[in-house]
């Protein structure tokens, strides 16, 4: 009750500045009311957390008209969006829910920042190694949110796009999130270059994620012809804990060396 009840302005907040037209989910003075406000959010989200300042960028007010606009559409929504559940028409639908995705993503990101101060201060007061976070709490902490997704989409009987999203999720987070930050590492430093130590616990997180794809490639197009058997999920499992186990045992012996 404690934690929910400090959980609960953040939990406002968010409701009302994302924007989701989604069947279930559509509350027509709701949709208008996050409209409104989430620009708001974001000219908060970039000029006071991020320090970007967005209000005037090269002579455009850009946060004077993107909360005109936010007025504007949010008004047409609540005079002439469709009552009770819906269902929005796509052609409203499709912007609506990418612009929701943007808000949401603004929102993460602001979340995953600060759950990361967090859990570098639990490390240093429990002088637990930050590789040791980042290997354990952290990466279980970034994957609950897709276990939970996939899981579900699994038992509903949508194995394969549960199974896509296993790899697509962390492929995004590979390519755009590398691509992104090495991006910005020049923007903000003005190097055409950043030096990048690969460290013993990484070497072994490729290894396992090779051997992984190996497995998998071997296990459903080889032996069962294009079908992933049950038993595959124990494999991927113990691969998982072996990979664990010796990262922790590696990363612990290489810092003793240093």
């Amino acid at each position: 009750v404690v934690f929910l009840t400090l959980e609960l302005p953040l939990t406002i907040l968010r409701k009302i500045t994302v924007t989701i037209p989604s069947e279930g989910y559509y509350c027509r003075p709701l949709v208008a009311v996050t409209l409104m406000l989430s620009p708001i959010w974001l000219a908060f989200y970039f000029n006071v957390l991020k320090e970007t300042n967005i209000t005037n960028v090269a002579g455009i007010p850009v946060v004077a008209l993107l909360v005109l606009i936010g007025f504007l559409v949010g008004y047409m929504v609540a005079r002439y969006g469709p009552h009770g559940d819906g269902p929005v028409e796509l052609f409203a639908a499709v912007p609506l829910a990418f612009w929701g995705f943007v808000v949401a993503a603004t929102w993460i990101d602001c979340i995953a920042e600060y759950l990361i101060d967090l859990l570098s201060y639990m490390g240093v007061m429990c002088r637990i190694p930050g590789s040791i976070m980042g290997l354990t709490v952290l990466a279980w902490g970034n994957s609950m949110g897709d276990l939970s997704a996939n899981l579900t989409m699994a038992r509903k009987g949508l194995a394969n796009m549960a199974m896509t999203a296993c790899f697509a999720g962390p492929l995004f987070n590979m390519l755009i999130g590398t691509g992104i930050g090495f991006s910005m590492i020049n923007d903000f430093t003005d190097r055409d270059r950043k030096e990048v130590v690969m460290t013993p616990t990484i070497s072994v997180g490729f290894a396992f994620l090779t051997i992984n794809c190996f497995v998998i490639v071997f296990v459903g197009l080889v032996l069962n012809t294009q079908r992933i058997p049950s038993y595959y999920g124990y494999i991927a499992l113990f691969l998982y804990a072996v990979y664990l186990v010796w990262s922790v045992i590696i990363q612990f012996a290489y810092q003793s060396s240093q």
